[in-house]
């Protein structure tokens, strides 16, 4: 395209020149592309809230300007060139304001779009229903009106805190609000009280809002299983009149069991059960009574509810009278030869049978007489009483006992004329006398002595022993009779005949005897355990007869056995094994010195220091009864000479220990540090860690985990823990060694988001550095750059409204201990007005011909 004349290009010049800040006169406005914009042009608000549309042109001196839109408007604010408009209540999914000015005979628009979002305030859980059976499928719904829009909106059915079905509704149109989620669900034991619930999330966050959440209350769900079987019911065929008996209803494959409930009857009779529960299965007890105006056939009924549904099971019960046979006596207690007549009767229905003997016909009774002697006390009469209800014979019965006065008798049987009787164990002493009345029987000694307690549980002792004269009175008469008691009893040995502890010295003569009592007189003998010689006589006591002997009493009701411990006592000595003549000490271990002393009583042993020691001072002993004089503990033993000198009451002997020391190794902070620093890229050395101890330690480091590889100098790789361990004759020291590598700062990352901004818009600057320890973040701005953000540790540079100021090269520098390194990058701020001016700042010589973009229009 030709450009335009000399003379144009002047003219334009001088009016861009004399207005400066881009006004143009009217030639300059039919050259120049303007355009209408509407901030924000994509708005998301909340259902009912409002909202501030900033409509704006480039226009020099626009005709008119507007802002179309069907939502209500609050208040209008004008400019030349803008005007802002806050819209209110906006409750429509979707609108579309419009931003329209007429400029030199052309109207300029900028179309917006706003939508609206609502909050899941109500989500609602359909009602689940009262009971569920087991297995079968029950419908959970959800809805949550108005909330949206449904694109970002995602529904989850919920198993208490388990998810069972999650949706979301994505792809659906903008418009579309609310949402509703279905699912089948298989009802299962354990879904019983468990809690179902909606949760609804609105996910705004991609919009650059939250994330908004609710749920439904939560609904119960109560299932339930009832088996296809009745109740057991386990009654009684029949109940007397007056009686009581069980009845038990029992069901099992309940669930849940506790809730079921259990209906008992008898006739009309409600029975009220116990119920207790074992699992699954439901066990009901009650108690049926019987009265006369029950008598006759009657139904027994159960019957077991749960979940709305019910089990029912009868069975048929006969209520009847049957009173128990009387039973009579003429004379229940008669003397001998008196005739006493039995008779039996047990109503109008019942055929009655004495001693075997029946009645003629049903309801007569049945009698008997006897001449009664001494042989029919006590002596029972029996009679049977039979009914026939509903074709089965019901039997009772009655029994009575004679009783026939005579004079006590004392026979060999009941009451013997020698007993013979064990010391010890209780007993029950018996001398019975046959009469009655019952007759009383009395044992003593003629001389007025003991007296034995018959007939009660208790020892017999050796002083029951001797002759009684025992004598059985009642109304009829008495007897009398002589007895012999004879007590026996087993073999003792007491500490009097026979002691425990014995104590004989060696060299000397002595013997062994146990004396025991006993009836009769027992024999003893005393054998040394582990040998089959009896020890007998005396004899030269030497160390080997020291030991436990074993004597026993023996006679005809038992025997009796005691251990006697012989000790022979002798003078102290020492052996080289026990108590050595060299001992090395090590320092820390806590242990003594063991010197061993072989004699009766036990030595007491004490090693006081001689040549080389502590003059005078108690070396310390394993099991030292030495006393406190001088004595030292096992921190602060001196090496050298000491005498061992050991005394009972029998002797003393002396003997010569060489005390030498040595110790462990031991490592601390100062001679192993704990926590080591190392340069980046400096020589590698190896851990300054050392020990001590007696003999010299060796120290060895590792590290822990991967090996570490052998290098020249030292790399980021080499930092981590260490275990460095020493090591002697006496055990080993360990500490952990952490080791960290610092290294300088290296700036590892610096970029622009976005890297090109247009006038008036936002960027952020990101550097990230690597370094140990962590670098100082610090920028260095284009000159001019003003309204500069910093995040808290430097690490983003922000601006907001950039102008072209803003524009240039931005260095990053990160600085620590061991140096700074620094990036740059440039950001451009390109649009309209910088391209006019980057125009307009040409030399004139250079050609006056418009950039394309000055006469299209700018993006």
């Amino acid at each position: 395209m030709p450009g335009p004349s000399p003379g144009l290009r002047r003219t334009l010049l001088g009016l861009w020149a004399a207005l400066g800040l881009g006004i143009l006169g009217i030639s300059a406005v039919a050259l120049e592309p303007f355009w209408a914009d509407l901030q924000p042009r994509v708005a998301l608000v909340e259902r009912g809230g409002s909202l501030w549309l900033n409509c704006s042109t480039n226009c020099p001196r626009p005709e008119r300007g507007g802002l179309e839109t069907s939502l209500r408007r609050n208040g209008t604010q004008r400019g030349l060139r803008w005007l802002a408009r806050q819209l209110v209540d906006i409750r429509e999914p979707e609108t579309q304001p419009v931003c329209f000015f007429r400029c030199a005979r052309r109207t300029l628009q900028a179309r917006g779009l706003i939508r609206t979002f609502q909050r899941p305030d109500r989500v609602e859980l359909v009602p689940l229903p009262p009971w569920q059976p087991v297995g079968e499928n029950f419908t959970l719904s959800c809805r949550v009106p108005g909330a949206g829009p449904r694109a970002s909106l995602t529904l989850t059915l919920l198993r208490g805190g388990q998810e069972l079905i999650r949706r979301s509704f994505v792809g659906e149109p903008p418009r579309a609000r609310g949402a509703m989620l279905t699912a089948t669900v298989l009802a299962r034991r354990e879904d019983h009280r468990a809690n179902f619930s909606c949760l609804a999330e609105l996910d705004l966050r991609p919009h650059g809002l939250g994330l908004f959440a609710n749920s439904s209350a939560p609904r119960q769900l109560r299932t339930f299983a009832m088996p296809p079987l009745s109740p057991s019911l386990i009654a009684p065929r029949f109940l007397e009149v007056g009686s009581e008996r069980p009845v038990t209803c029992t069901l099992d494959g309940l669930f849940p069991a506790p809730e079921a409930g259990v209906y008992l009857s008898l006739g009309d009779q409600r029975l009220h059960p116990n119920v207790t529960l074992d699992g699954e299965s439901l066990v009901a007890t009650a108690t049926a009574t019987a009265s006369e105006e029950q008598e006759g056939t009657k139904q027994l009924m159960c019957i077991v509810t749960l979940g709305g549904e019910s089990r029912e099971t009868q069975e048929n019960l006969t209520v009847y009278s049957f009173p128990a046979p009387l039973l009579t006596l003429s004379e229940p207690e008669a003397p001998e030869g008196k005739m006493v007549t039995v008779s039996c009767w047990a109503g109008a229905r019942a055929l009655v049978t004495l001693e075997g003997i029946p009645a003629a016909v049903p309801g007569q009774p049945a009698e008997l007489q006897l001449n009664v002697t001494k042989n029919d006390d006590k002596r029972g009469f029996f009679c049977d009483a039979a009914l026939d209800v509903d074709g089965e014979t019901l039997r009772k019965n009655q029994s009575s006992e004679l009783r026939v006065l005579y004079a006590p008798r004392l026979d060999d049987l009941d009451c013997p004329r020698s007993w013979t009787w064990p010391e010890g164990p209780e007993q029950t002493l018996h001398c019975e006398a046959r009469g009655n009345p019952e007759p009383s029987v009395h044992c003593a000694r003629p001389d007025g002595g003991a007296v034995l307690a018959l007939g009660l549980l208790g020892p017999v002792t050796r002083a029951l022993a001797g002759t009684y004269r025992c004598t059985a009175i009642n109304g009829q008469g008495q007897a009398v009779k002589d007895v012999t008691l004879t007590v026996e009893y087993a073999p003792a040995l007491d500490s009097v005949g026979c002691p425990e502890r014995i104590t004989w010295l060696e060299g000397t003569e002595a013997s062994l005897s146990c004396v025991a009592h006993g009836v009769p007189p027992p024999s003893v003998s005393c054998v040394r355990s582990g040998k089959e010689e009896v020890m007998e006589g005396p004899l030269r006591v030497a160390r080997e007869h020291a030991g436990t002997y074993r004597c026993e009493a023996i006679n005809a009701r038992g025997s009796a056995a005691k251990n006697v411990a012989v000790t022979v006592e002798y003078g102290p000595s020492f052996e080289e094994l026990g108590c050595p003549s060299n001992w090395t000490w090590v320092e820390g271990s806590g242990k003594l010195f063991s010197c061993e002393v072989d004699g009766k009583p036990e030595p007491r042993v004490e090693c006081v220091g001689s040549e080389g020691a502590s003059e005078g001072v108690v070396l310390p002993l394993v099991s030292s009864n030495s006393g406190s004089r001088n004595s030292m503990t096992p921190g602060n033993l001196s090496p050298g000479i000491y005498l061992c000198n050991a005394t009972n009451r029998h002797g003393s002997t002396v003997k010569t220990v060489v005390v030498s020391a040595e110790s462990p190794p031991q490592m601390d902070e100062s001679s192993c540090p704990s926590h080591q620093t190392w340069l980046e890229g400096a020589e590698a050395t190896a851990l300054a860690c050392s020990a001590r101890g007696r003999p010299s330690p060796r120290v060895r480091c590792s590290r822990e985990g991967a090996a570490r590889l052998e290098r020249l100098q030292v790399s980021r790789e080499d930092a981590g823990t260490y275990l460095c361990v020493a090591t002697n004759a006496h055990g080993t020291d360990s500490r952990t060694v952490t080791v960290g590598v610092e290294y300088r700062p290296v700036v590892a990352e610096l970029a622009a988001s976005p890297p090109s901004v247009r006038p008036g818009g936002n960027f952020t600057l990101t550097c990230r550095a690597e370094a140990w320890p962590p670098a100082q973040i610090s920028w260095r701005a284009p000159p001019g750059a003003l309204n500069l953000g910093l995040s808290s540790n430097n690490s983003t540079l922000s601006v907001a409204g950039a102008m072209g100021s803003h524009g240039g090269e931005y260095e990053c520098a990160a600085t620590n201990a061991h140096g700074r390194h620094a990036r740059r990058i440039t950001v451009r701020v390109a649009g309209c007005w910088t391209l006019m001016r980057s125009w307009h700042c040409r030399t004139r010589s250079e050609s006056m011909s418009l950039p394309p973009n000055l006469k299209h229009g700018c993006d």
